[in-house]
């Protein structure tokens, strides 16, 4: 038996200010929390898209970037995109970056609400991913350029946070390996430093 999932509440600054289960935390009236969303690429520059599990109680069949979670109360960051990586992917994350330290959002599908300071980072992967069913229905590789101008240009279906990501990470340059790494210290406070 395992133990139940936290995720850690946070103020408006991105303080802590408590935990809550997961499996009770997103509804209508969902309270702002800690989240992480992951860009993971292979060698031959291809960015790894993954479309949410059917049954998923949030954003059920939605494609969106590679690895999406929630840091454990305590956990550094480039543990817990490690850890979601391997648990929903079968992969391991390698050459891992701070990019967008501070993104956060709010989105709503169905009357379920995502509130999330939400820090996104790159990283590389080798070979292809194992997706775990429950968490993912499929898994498609895209050029980051194809993809970022399809999604910016409406043409490509992606969840509401990849979206808003997607113009934040363009605006960092056309190369996902020349953006520049992010300062720790820009990320919410909750979260725990090296």
């Amino acid at each position: 038996m395992t133990a139940e999932e936290l995720v850690v509440l946070l103020s408006p600054d991105g303080e802590a200010i408590g935990t809550a289960p997961k499996a009770t935390v997103h509804h209508a009236e969902t309270p702002l929390h800690l989240a992480f969303s992951a860009y993971l690429f292979n060698d031959r520059g291809e960015l790894l898209l993954t479309q949410r599990a059917l049954d998923k109680a949030t954003f059920p069949g939605v494609w969106t970037n590679s690895v999406c979670g929630h840091p454990a109360p305590g956990e550094r960051l480039p543990d817990a995109v490690r850890r979601r990586a391997a648990d929903e992917l079968g992969l391991d994350v390698r050459d891992l970056r701070l990019v967008l330290p501070r993104f956060a959002y709010r989105a709503e599908m169905d009357g379920i609400v995502e509130w999330e300071q939400c820090p996104v980072l790159v990283g590389r992967v080798d070979g292809d991913p194992a997706p775990n069913g429950d968490e993912v229905a499929a898994t498609a590789w895209a050029g980051w350029a194809e993809f970022a101008g399809d999604v910016l240009a409406g043409r490509r279906p992606i969840s509401s946070w990849s979206r808003e990501q997607v113009e934040q990470l363009s605006g960092l340059g056309p190369e996902p390996d020349a953006w520049p790494t992010a300062e720790p210290a820009d990320l919410p406070p909750a979260l725990p430093r090296d």
